[in-house]
């Protein structure tokens, strides 16, 4: 490996290199905590024993997988799909802007940023046996950006120009415009086999096993409800430094149910090892009893250090009766969140008051002098309320209450031109107002009673349409809904996905994540200016005046989240590592750092 100082770095030292230097990673802000030649991450094991096996579960109505490709639109793939792929850079769960070399031995960022190379790692192999090359990185790059593979990657890397194989083992992507994520994003991308598929288009690999360079591969080929991988025992990386004391079971495998209930069963009758539980009178209620007394089942609170997840009803704008900013407000303070928290939280929720809660992104108050600066070149594209102190959420809590957020959400829709006559609230046409949500998920639908209860009280009829998942995911990728549950997971280190959340670029993109069918030229320049940021403080910046625009939108009915991870097992199969991460999810911590008991091995 070549060793040396990379762009950021050096410019964090005030070093002057003539050209630039090859590194064993790249940090987004130059913040790099390894060294080269470091041997392990702190929140792992490094003499991990590995052997046995971790079972998990997935539940919903779409209880049959059809495909092993995870890459493309139609069609479900299996959970887990992930253990099979790998990267140029991998990440860790320390360090939101910062990757280490995995396929790559190092990385090079021309001094222009312009470009970033990759010198592939000799002993880098597929699980044909077959080495990783420069040639399948271009490969894998050309087909995830092409219109056979699902849109988001198109949206992921428009500021990629291109990339070239310079040699075998030696390859670079070249840019639009210097943007200090863009090697991140490139180096995060999935690399695999040209020989995948035989030469059938991308859209069309369906049974055919991916050809890749992960730890794992499925124990059969055969699609349909559970799935099984089992560690690759010629798998090239296990001893690389972002891989060692990882990856320990020799099997993972997911099993697939039909709800929840029926997955909290299986847990519960030994079919599986590993529960998250996201329903908080689940929690309560049903995690009791004598497998948890006699200790055979454990439930563990874990702390969760990372920034918050945005869940909220979701507007679609394609649709006219929500184009009106004082429509939405007034659906919004329909919602109480406090009477939900106490009557079927269990007081174990927040409220969602931003769009990236519990982060150093949320902005508050008044705009400070710094946003500003970002906000006033916009002020001819936003309302004056953005300049203003931030909108709180609405509160049913004393002095507050629920009929006063309903008077004020009557006058909002009276100002709007919808008023209450004949048993239903009324356009000047005598149109009524209703509104479905699209749901898939049943547990849901409690809440939603409720938030029916109260519209109704304004004469919005709420009906709640529950389909399943296949169902809903057409509607979704059609955008034939009228509002839904969107849940967007909280993000250390946000960047080019913000595009195709919030980006004017993916409104008529099927299938995209801009569910809102949001168009705003204020936000599209906010964007600009997340991706461009030189230095954390920027990014946070950006993001907050991100925030404030978003908000002050009235785009979502927030709902809630928690600030703790809920997690079950069973304590005798497993051992856990001594230190817990910032930025993790329970799933994918447990199945890269946790190592089996000797019992299980």
């Amino acid at each position: 490996m070549r060793i040396g100082l990379f762009l950021t770095v050096a410019t964090a030292l005030a070093f002057q290199a003539p050209s630039s230097l090859a590194a064993h990673a790249y940090a987004q802000f130059g913040d790099i905590k390894y060294p080269a030649g470091f041997t392990s991450f702190d929140y792992v094991n490094p003499d991990a024993p590995k052997g046995g096996e971790i079972r998990l579960a997935s539940s919903g109505t779409a209880t049959q997988f059809d495909k092993f490709n995870p890459y493309t639109l139609k069609g479900t793939a299996p959970p887990g799909m992930e253990l099979m792929f790998e990267s140029l850079l991998a990440g860790n769960a320390e360090e939101p802007t910062t990757a280490y070399g995995l396929l790559a031995e190092d990385v090079t960022v021309a001094p222009d940023r312009l470009s970033v190379t990759f010198r592939l790692r000799p002993q880098a192999c597929f699980s044909d046996g077959s080495p990783v090359r420069a040639a399948d990185v271009v490969y894998s790059f050309q087909t995830l950006k092409s219109e056979r593979a699902a849109p988001q990657f198109q949206t992921m890397y428009t500021q990629v120009k291109g990339a070239v194989a310079l040699d075998a083992r030696t390859v670079r992507f070249d840019f639009a415009s210097p943007d200090r994520e863009l090697p991140l994003i490139v180096g995060g991308m999935p690399v695999f086999s040209h020989a995948w598929g035989g030469g059938k288009p991308f859209d069309e690999i369906t049974s055919d096993l991916p050809i890749a360079s992960g730890p794992y591969r499925p124990a059969n080929a055969k699609l349909g409800r559970d799935i099984s991988y089992v560690r690759d025992p010629h798998y090239w990386g296990t001893q690389l430094p972002v891989r060692r004391g990882q990856y320990n079971f020799d099997r993972i495998s997911y099993h697939l149910y039909l709800d929840e209930t029926a997955r909290f069963e299986g847990f519960k009758a030994g079919e599986f090892d590993f529960i998250r539980e996201f329903i908080s009178r689940n929690w309560a209620r049903q995690y009791i009893g004598k497998p948890f007394d006699t200790g055979a089942l454990k439930k563990q609170v874990f702390p969760n250090g990372n920034p918050g997840d945005f869940q909220a009803y979701a507007f679609n704008l394609r649709k006219p009766k929500f184009q009106d900013l004082r429509v939405r407000r007034a659906i919004g303070l329909a919602l109480d969140f406090e009477w939900l928290n106490r009557q079927m939280f269990y007081g174990l929720y927040t409220h969602v008051d931003s769009y990236f809660p519990n982060s150093e992104f949320r902005a508050r108050g008044r705009p400070d002098a710094q946003e500003l600066a970002l906000l006033e070149p916009l002020r001819k594209f936003l309302r004056p309320e953005v300049f203003a102190t931030m909108p709180v959420v609405p509160s049913t809590a004393p002095p507050s209450s629920l009929r006063a957020n309903l008077r004020q959400a009557q006058q909002l829709l009276a100002q709007a031109g919808w008023t209450y006559r004949d048993g239903a609230l009324r356009n000047a046409k005598g149109e009524a107002f209703t509104i479905e949500v699209l749901n898939s998920q049943p547990s849901l639908e409690r809440p939603m009673i409720a938030f029916q209860r109260a519209l109704g009280k304004l004469g919005i009829e709420l009906h709640i349409r529950t389909v399943d998942q296949s169902l809903y995911e057409q509607r979704m990728q059609d955008f034939d809904f009228e509002m839904t549950t969107v849940g967007l997971r909280g993000n250390a280190a946000p960047g080019r996905e913000l595009f195709d959340n919030f980006g004017s670029w993916a409104v008529s993109t099927p299938g995209s994540f801009n569910i809102w069918g949001l168009r705003d030229r204020a936000v599209d320049a906010l964007l600009q200016k997340v991706v461009s940021a030189t230095t954390r403080p920027e990014l946070a910046l950006a993001m907050r005046a991100l925030d404030r625009v978003l908000t002050n939108g009235y785009y979502s009915v927030p709902q809630w989240y928690s600030n703790r991870f809920l997690v079950a097992y069973r304590p005798a199969r497993f051992v856990l590592p001594s230190v817990i991460p910032p930025y993790y999810q329970p799933d994918s911590w447990a199945i890269s750092t946790w190592w089996a008991a000797p019992s299980n091995r």
